[in-house]
């Protein structure tokens, strides 16, 4: 399996399997520095350049992690961050902003708390609905020429929303949720990323840890984890959205792999520019999910996930 992509209309090249770094600084439960330093370092030994962050994980703590524990690597790395969701002093959420201004000065502040001079890519977090995506991308732009941004990316849009901000400046990565139990992005996001040259980057490819059968129910999450007030973790949910677990283990017991690496090898194997930012914080849980490449599958083995997977999730993605 390929290990390493061009990004999309631009001359970065990074592993395929990127590292997504929100829950070093939030969200999932408890989290500790020196551990998550430890496994950037570890993700860079063993090949992995491409890392996740954004100005709102952890109201800008994540941003000032990542920028301390690559401060003498950014040579090595491909570095994206994010911008639009807005958060006060206390973490409290204010909404979306896409106004040229504000994007501006979120941009400024990202590479103060990362300590660099340039951001790799830059991404629109979510669109601002009370402004245009000409308008948001135009001041995504100006930084590209400020020599702030070298690239631009798009995350959660539609198709229709991608062309028109392609017009503006070549988009170069597309965001969004894509694992066996959301499988929306093939419905017309890959048509798209594959006729615009946009590569497309899967987050939560391991359904923020449900699809890895690391928890059986809502007592193995930590007071305080955003999965617990998550319509697909309800205790309805998992019931019913079990049987995704069910299907990757079987097929990983078949192979005698992890279910993590099932997750991660089927996304890998559905083009060759794909590219996939599980999260972890811990370095065996790194180097497991590489081990995704080393899965081969048959097409009796798609067949059988596509015979196993349920049609359908229980619950919205938030």
């Amino acid at each position: 399996m390929k290990q390493t992509t061009q990004l999309g209309n631009s001359t970065l090249t990074v592993n395929r399997m990127g590292l997504g770094c929100m829950g070093m600084s939030e969200f999932y439960g408890s989290f500790n520095e020196t551990e998550s330093i430890e496994t950037l370092h570890k993700a860079i030994d063993l090949g992995v350049n491409f890392f996740d962050t954004a100005d709102m994980y952890g109201s800008g703590a994540n941003e000032k992690l990542i920028g301390k524990a690559l401060k003498d690597k950014w040579d090595e790395v491909v570095l994206a961050t994010k911008f639009a969701v807005m958060r006060g002093p206390n973490g409290e959420w204010l909404g979306l902003n896409g106004q040229p201004e504000y994007i501006k000065k979120a941009c400024d502040q990202s590479l103060s708390n990362l300590g660099i001079e340039a951001i790799d890519l830059y991404y629109m977090h979510r669109k601002a609905p009370d402004v245009e995506i000409e308008v948001i991308v135009g001041a995504m732009a100006d930084l590209v020429k400020q020599g702030k941004v070298k690239y631009i990316g798009l995350s959660e849009v539609d198709a229709a929303t991608i062309r028109r901000a392609h017009k503006i400046h070549p988009i170069t990565a597309l965001q969004s949720e894509y694992s066996l139990w959301s499988r929306e992005p093939e419905q017309e996001l890959f048509d798209v990323c594959k006729e615009l040259g946009i590569t497309f980057v899967s987050y939560s490819p391991l359904g923020r840890g449900f699809l890895t059968g690391a928890f059986k129910s809502r007592a193995d999450f930590e007071a305080g984890d955003f999965r617990l007030n998550n319509p697909r973790f309800t205790d309805e949910a998992f019931k019913e959205n079990i049987k995704f677990v069910e299907g990757i283990d079987r097929l990983a017991k078949d192979k005698g792999v992890t279910n993590a690496q099932i997750a991660l090898a089927w996304i890998l194997s559905q083009n060759d520019e794909i590219t996939a930012i599980p999260g972890t914080r811990k370095i065996h849980r790194l180097e497991e999910n590489l081990g995704a490449f080393d899965v081969d599958f048959t097409e009796a083995d798609f067949a059988l996930i596509r015979e196993s997977m349920p049609s359908q999730t229980i619950g919205n993605r938030y």
